[in-house]
């Protein structure tokens, strides 16, 4: 259960982290709306998740996931452009994540 509470909530980083870009420096109400539930979820996730893995596996995963969400949402939305390193960086990224949780 802490492993899918702890990828649910990478996913929530995502959400949270585009939002605050989006706020344009927390003045647009949309995006803040968006940005704090999503953040508490996201904190409260891996908290949650802690309780059962280390901390710094959880942290890592939960970074891991959530940044190559947001770095993927921006490359599809067209806000960050896209190159082979990129893609194979953020592969490199997802393939450390995958190996955590095997090696756990």
């Amino acid at each position: 259960m802490a492993w899918f509470v702890l990828v649910i909530s990478g996913v929530l980083e995502a959400v949270w982290a585009t939002a605050l870009g989006k706020s344009e420096g927390l003045s647009k109400l949309g995006p803040i709306l968006v940005l704090i539930p999503s953040l508490l979820a996201s904190m409260a996730g891996l908290a949650y998740a802690m309780r059962d893995l280390p901390t710094g596996t959880a942290y890592a995963v939960w970074v891991g996931i959530g940044a190559s969400l947001t770095v993927v949402y921006a490359m599809i939305t067209g806000t960050e452009a896209t190159s082979l390193l990129k893609i194979v960086f953020l592969a490199m990224i997802i393939g450390g994540v995958i190996g955590l949780k095997l090696s756990h």
